[in-house]
């Protein structure tokens, strides 16, 4: 299985450290954002990942190399103008279509059994499935609802076209999926810059494509602000968080 790691943003919450200092590479606990990611993934035998880049690309690319100090095979997609989640993915489609692929924003911090994650979407037989969270907030930044089998039944303001009954939970996107190839046939008439959770998703969920959502409760930490970033090191460093893959 491959991976891509969405890392091309500018950090705009994150100025004026981000002026200088490119997202990925602000550090949390003594190492940069982007390891953590990438340290999951390479403890689930997760090798081959493909990173976009664009703000400040080149200290990222310097950073990692070629990955072979982490035990990885990293490439690089690099745009020239941002393209947003979708057209990030669609510009990594050579690397990514030959099956199924994970995809995790550089700007969180989970502790995510991975393994039980790719069981439940290969189980599932998902054509996307999204690791979601509680927050009695979600609604603020976008929720979804799944029914009770798992299956997301409403994505934003688009409902499934069958008359599914949801659990009633508020449930947020926490930046980690897994994704089948065919995600990219909802992606071709797309214009360049475009989003999957704006535009891909509500269309694949329209046509009656099997997404899922796979609830997590465990430790989740969005790394998109200085306060956040502040947050996470406190319960490192307090021992309250321990992260099964370091």
């Amino acid at each position: 299985m491959k991976a891509m790691l969405f890392a091309a943003g500018e950090g705009q919450r994150l100025r004026p450290i981000t002026e200088t200092i490119p997202k990925p590479l602000v550090p949390v606990a003594g190492r940069p954002m982007i390891e953590y990611p990438l340290l999951l993934l390479g403890h689930h035998g997760i090798k081959n990942i493909i990173i976009n880049l664009h703000h400040l690309g080149d200290q990222v690319e310097s950073h990692l190399g070629n990955g072979a100090r982490f035990g990885l095979d990293i490439r690089y997609s690099r745009e020239k103008a941002l393209l947003d989640t979708g057209g990030g993915l669609l510009k990594a489609k050579p690397f990514l279509q030959d099956g199924t692929f994970i995809v995790i924003n550089t700007d969180v911090l989970i502790d995510l059994p991975l393994d039980k994650f790719i069981s439940f979407h290969n189980e599932k037989k998902s054509s996307a499935t999204l690791v979601l969270r509680p927050d009695e907030f979600a609604e603020r930044y976008g929720s979804m609802d799944m029914d009770r089998d798992g299956r997301i039944c409403r994505f934003l303001d688009t409902r499934a076209p069958t008359d599914v009954i949801g659990t009633g939970r508020k449930l947020m996107f926490t930046g980690v999926q897994i994704l089948e190839p065919k995600i990219f046939g909802y992606m071709e008439s797309e214009a360049r810059k475009f989003s999957t959770t704006k535009q891909t998703y509500p269309k694949m969920l329209a046509q009656g494509e099997p997404i899922y959502g796979y609830c997590f409760e465990g430790y989740w930490q969005d790394l998109g602000t200085v306060e956040r970033i502040k947050e996470a090191e406190a319960h490192l460093s307090a021992g309250r968080v321990k992260l099964h893959y370091l």
